[in-house]
């Protein structure tokens, strides 16, 4: 793939679920959300991310966009979130899925973007 394909291709979301005991929610939601807010939201190509907890507390998922897999993959080998990734891996199991948005549906009443 060449520069320009790269550069008009569609961003990448990735959807990471982990599964965890409810006693470890807590920690792994906080140590989740001090990777991003330190060092994963500052990454170059990084769009946004929102992070979930389940209710019933065996659960958390992160919704993340990225403008491209390479820069997701770039991320992933900065040494800066490793120990908190390290960490949510030791008191989580983690299913991680990249997609590409198909379609987003909106209320009927919703404002259209021009």
């Amino acid at each position: 793939m060449d520069a320009g394909s790269r550069m008009n291709s569609p961003p990448v979301t990735l959807i990471n679920v982990f599964t965890v005991d409810p006693a470890n929610q807590d920690e792994l939601v906080d140590l989740l959300a001090r990777a991003t807010d330190t060092s994963v939201r500052h990454a170059p190509g990084f769009i946004s991310a929102t992070l979930h907890r389940s209710l019933d507390g065996t659960k958390v998922t992160m919704y993340a966009r990225w403008r491209s897999r390479e820069a997701y993959q770039a991320m992933r080998e900065d040494p800066a979130p490793r120990p908190y990734f390290e960490r949510a891996l030791a008191i989580a199991k983690f299913e991680p899925g990249m997609y590409e948005v198909v379609r987003t549906f909106l209320p009927e009443d919703a404002p259209r973007l021009a």
